[in-house]
């Protein structure tokens, strides 16, 4: 949001010795983050007011005249130009040489010089507004049309930043550091704050009673929920005209367009007090009433660009008697447009509640400025500020208007929080003891009105600070504490007493996990938002029923928070396949479920969440990319230090292919699965042209050892025999049958590979395995390793079935 201290300056008195860039300090440490400052009249330097005494023809150019121009100096000067419009007494822009003007209204900015031009001296240059940023001020019909100032009170040499009130600095605010204050997206709230920041008195806004007495304008909320306030007042004898200098540097320092007297006032409003207005011209009103109700089923809005909004029955809509107008609190439609040859209005000033515009504005991807303001919740008192200003400008512009009808309907005032604040919750939190004085005077200063009683601070917020913003003992606390400036509490050391070596087991093994697969496996980290397309959570066949859901998504397909990683991991291979044609990905991160969590104490309810490791391997070859993965997840345990992990043949997961999954087992409990995806969720999610391998696994379910449990084992005191196996099996063998009937007579154990072909049996396949085997005491001799692999065979047929296969 941008904020005009010039606009500022009409609410309070800023002291004469704070900078902007002081102010900017200031609001940033006290209330809201700014992000920057821009001198807005800077690029107005050496433009100044021209009166032209006298046009003269160009000896050397047809197109070009010579103005003999009163800037201001000692004696006038000529200027050589080409405008379509110029004439003795003319008062026009002058540039002096050393501006910076945009030639012709195109380019970046040139710097001017005096020159001759065909022969001729020109001391600077009669402008036309798109050369000298003046086009919001002074609309132009022809390009050779410079700048006429006839009808502006001027004189020669007055600078141009002053004439069109543009000598001003702009703070520019970072929207998400308001969100939870409505009461500053208008001018007015930030000269509140500024008040209280420098302790000044804060400006009174303007009162009216120019609508008592009059008749009512027929106004009906069908919807009271949603619009707990309309105010509407009819207003004649208007007419269309342009906005005063000073209204239009307001709008455009604050980030908006000119457009019209009539539509300025409104935006003007907003801007001044964040109160949302609209005007409609009062002919377009069939019927002569206002309604407030849902749209109908099928109804339609046309906009003011031809376009149409398929309206659905949630969504709050102005409307006469016919047809819907407006979409409420977010735009107009083009039948309440504001028209040239408009003479009358109907004022609409309302209050609608947050949650209703903030879903409308997402179901049409709408963001306005009223919208804006609007989805931050609006107290309902801000109505009467922004009818008063409004009365107040209108009368102003158009002295000859008539109020000739009003309504206001009221169904449901803000009401303001009332909190107790003890004296001493202040002074532990606070971590410094303030006098009573003190606090009184900066909770009175914001707004608050304050009752100090046995210890106790009886505090009644502000209403525009009652919608939400305000509403128990610490937001009162953070006012104060904010108030006197984090700068003014001295640091303190913390009392920490370190009596033993912290080990969190949980913490190492989940730094050693990610630096085991990044480093030794090849793995790229990725971070995915725990809100998920519902199409991948589909894809991966994950049932949304027991799914967290959001109550204000970001859009409808994003309403389920994450139960599994694998929907994220889809999306994510998906996305990278645009790129790459193999890689490998991991995610660490939390899942959540229905249920009660308390974090911290029992009013903090969160819902159940659990940490979750995912990974995939994405490649052209299936079973190249399954025993990676099945690699990487048998290997994991050795290298980060944890329980052991190994596989089950059981429940195939939803996402994975039935013929090629395995459960995960760490001690008794299975914690998570390893597969290839299957082809409808491949299909599903766009995955085309590849094979990817996925596994995951509950991290709050593995078990990292702790230092006790290291044992040290010694490298073998004498060789180890390496002996190749090949062994024909049946097709239904596991290599874990093999690996349980043997481990423990073997020292280490790995294996090769698997074949099926045309020289193995029908149903059975072909292993290769190595075992290297040997004594603790002595070097085996021939004899001894022949009768240990006698053993080993004789063992591996009577539990697997399985014969050496001949050579």
């Amino acid at each position: 949001m941008k904020v005009s201290l010039n606009w500022i300056k009409r609410y309070m008195d800023l002291p004469s010795d704070v900078t902007p860039e002081r102010i900017a300090y200031d609001l940033t440490l006290r209330t809201v983050e700014v992000e920057g400052t821009e001198d807005t009249g800077r690029k107005y330097h050496d433009m100044v007011v021209g009166k032209i005494l006298e046009v003269k023809k160009h000896p050397n150019a047809d197109l070009l005249k010579i103005c003999i121009t009163d800037i201001g100096e000692d004696e006038p000067v000529q200027i050589v130009c080409g405008g379509s419009n110029l004439y003795e007494g003319e008062y026009v822009v002058v540039a002096k040489p050393g501006s910076e003007v945009i030639w012709h209204g195109e380019g970046e900015p040139v710097k001017l010089k005096e020159t001759k031009m065909r022969g001729e001296l020109s001391y600077g240059m009669i402008c036309s507004a798109t050369e000298v940023y003046l086009e919001a001020f002074f609309p132009v019909k022809d390009e050779r049309e410079i700048v006429d100032l006839k009808g502006v009170a001027c004189k020669p040499g007055q600078e141009i930043a002053e004439l069109v009130c543009m000598n001003d600095t702009v703070l520019e605010i970072d929207n998400k550091s308001l969100t939870n204050r409505p009461d500053m997206w208008g001018h007015y709230g930030v000269a509140r704050e500024l008040a209280a920041i420098y302790d000044v008195p804060l400006k009174p806004l303007p009162d009216t009673d120019a609508v008592s007495g009059l008749p009512e304008y027929p106004v009906e909320i069908k919807e009271p929920g949603k619009c707990p306030r309309y105010v509407a007042v009819k207003i004649e004898n208007l007419y269309e005209t342009e906005s005063p200098l000073w209204m239009k540097a307001a709008l455009i320092n604050g980030g908006m367009r000119p457009i019209n007297a009539i539509v300025d006032i409104t935006n003007y409003v907003m801007m001044a007090v964040g109160q949302p207005t609209h005007a409609f011209d009062s002919t377009h009103v069939e019927g002569g009433k206002i309604l407030v109700r849902n749209a109908k089923k099928d109804e339609k809005l046309l906009l003011l660009d031809n376009n149409e909004l398929d309206l659905t029955e949630d969504d709050l809509v102005i409307c006469d008697v016919h047809d819907a107008m407006g979409l409420a609190g977010i735009r107009g439609g083009k039948k309440d447009s504001i028209l040239p040859e408009t003479t009358s209005v109907v004022l609409e000033i309302a209050n609608f509640t947050a949650a209703n515009i903030r879903k409308t504005g997402k179901r049409f991807d709408e963001k306005t400025d009223a919208s804006i303001r609007y989805e931050k919740s609006i107290d309902t008192e801000r109505v009467d500020q922004g009818l008063a200003m409004s009365l107040k400008l209108l009368k102003e512009l158009f002295p000859e208007s008539k109020v000739t009808a009003y309504a206001d309907r009221y169904l449901a005032r803000t009401e303001r929080a009332v909190i107790d604040v003890p004296q001493e919750f202040l002074d532990i939190r606070l971590g410094k003891i303030l006098s009573r004085e003190t606090i009184e005077r900066i909770l009175k200063a914001l707004g608050y009105d304050v009752v100090f009683e046995s210890g106790i601070y009886h505090v009644t917020a502000p209403v525009w600070r009652s919608t939400g913003d305000v509403s128990m003992k610490d937001d009162v606390l953070g006012d104060i504490a904010r108030l006197l400036s984090f700068e003014s509490f001295e640091p303190k050391p913390l009392p920490v007493m370190f009596e033993h070596a912290v080990h969190q087991n949980d913490a190492l093994l989940e730094r050693r996990l990610r630096e085991y697969l990044a480093y030794r496996c090849g793995f790229n980290e990725i971070y995915t938002y725990p809100w998920i397309d519902e199409k991948y959570i589909k894809a991966a066949r994950i049932d949304t029923a027991e799914a967290v859901k959001l109550a204000t998504p970001p859009a409808p397909e994003f309403e389920n928070l994450r139960s599994s990683l694998i929907p994220g991991m889809l999306e994510a291979i998906s996305k990278n396949l645009r790129y790459y044609d193999s890689f490998k990905m991991f995610e660490m991160a939390q899942v959540f479920e229905k249920g009660e969590y308390h974090e911290s104490e029992e009013e903090e309810t969160l819902p159940i969440h659990k940490k979750y490791l995912t990974g995939c391997v994405v490649g052209r070859n299936a079973r190249e990319v399954f025993y990676e993965v099945k690699g990487v997840v048998e290997a994991m345990s050795g290298y980060c230090h944890m329980e052991g992990l190994s596989f089950a043949k059981a429940e195939k997961p939803s996402w994975a292919d039935g013929n090629a999954c395995l459960d995960v087992v760490c001690g008794e409990e299975t914690i998570g699965a390893i597969g290839l995806l299957s082809a409808a969720a491949m299909s599903d999610s766009k995955i085309k042209r590849t094979n990817a391998a996925v596994f995951e696994l509950n991290f709050d379910r593995m078990i990292p050892f702790t230092s006790r449990t290291n044992e040290f084992k010694s490298l073998p005191q004498f060789p180890l025999v390496k002996k190749d196996l090949s062994l024909l099996v049946d097709e239904n063998v596991t290599w874990k049958e093999i690996s349980d009937a043997i481990r423990s007579k073997v020292k280490e154990l790995e294996f090769v590979e698997e074949y099926k072909g045309n020289q193995i049996p029908e149903g059975k396949k072909s292993i290769m395995l190595h075992v290297k085997i040997g004594k603790d005491d002595s070097t085996m001799t021939s004899e001894q390793i022949n009768g240990e692999m006698e053993r080993i065979i004789r063992r591996l047929n009577k539990m697997c079935g399985a014969e050496l296969r001949a050579e």
